[in-house]
């Protein structure tokens, strides 16, 4: 005999293990929106997340350099304003050395080195040499980073999907949009990723970063606040769509070995 189950008729130990796990992923997703907005979302000196931050992260600002974007964007804040014209400046004139020791290093020691310093983990601007990396026309993402943060991304995120998925597979729902909400997260985080690779040769494709985003952010949410709902909430409040149309969702069934 093989029995199917549902969320709904799950033992309690199983709804708190998956409640559980279902809560660390919601506040992590909410964390990485965070943390988009916090990064990305300052890239063109603006708040909030805006086709140009993409623009200017993956494929750069070619009329400026990353210092210059970073000294309007997110460090804004760290520098007075003449110390900040003053480095922008010194970058456009292409970072001349002989301004270095005189003029430049001293507003990096006073502004800069406490977090940008050799054991800081961030670029390191003690030396002339890596100040003058960043101070170059920013070209956007290296390969090298896009390749690291590509391969991070697909094998990490897609477990997350996966388990996301497996959990939501239990639910009574219609077949057809039970399908399109589990394969929907893995469709957009390739389109994303691939995204970000297009976007690093030609700009008119950041809006597909926005695209994937958007896409698995909502699938992933509905599918978790469905799980919640049918594991928690009595049947009687669950909407009409998941039990008044017939449903291909697995249900208790009995067949003979």
């Amino acid at each position: 005999m093989i029995q199917v189950t549902t969320l709904a008729k799950l033992p309690q130990a199983y709804k708190v293990l998956f409640t559980g796990f279902l809560m660390v992923i919601g506040v992590g997703l909410m964390m990485a929106g965070a943390q988009i907005m916090l990064t990305h979302g300052m890239a063109d000196g603006k708040p909030g997340l805006s086709l140009n931050d993409i623009v200017y992260s993956y494929h750069g600002n070619r009329s400026g350099s990353k210092l210059e974007s970073m000294l309007n964007g997110q460090m804004k804040a760290m520098a007075p304003d003449e110390v900040r014209f003053a480095i922008i400046q010194w970058a456009r004139d292409e970072a001349p050395a002989d301004e270095w020791n005189s003029k430049i290093q001293p507003l990096f020691q006073k502004h800069c080195l406490s977090c940008h310093n050799a054991e800081s983990g961030l670029p390191n601007f003690t030396e002339l040499a890596d100040v003058k990396k960043v101070a170059a026309v920013d070209e956007g993402a290296s390969i090298g980073s896009l390749t690291r943060v590509s391969h991070i991304h697909l094998f990490g995120i897609a477990f997350i999907f996966l388990f996301v998925g497996w959990i939501f597979g239990l639910a009574e729902f219609p077949l057809k949009w039970k399908l399109v909400l589990i394969s929907t997260p893995f469709a957009f985080l390739v389109i994303d990723v691939l995204s970000w690779w297009l976007t690093k040769y030609h700009p008119v494709f950041a809006w597909l970063t926005m695209l994937g985003g958007i896409g698995y952010s909502i699938a992933s949410t509905i599918m978790i606040f469905t799980s919640f709902a049918q594991m928690w909430a009595p049947r009687s409040l669950w909407p009409t769509m998941w039990t008044g149309v017939p449903s291909e969702a697995p249900q208790e069934a009995t067949k003979e070995a």
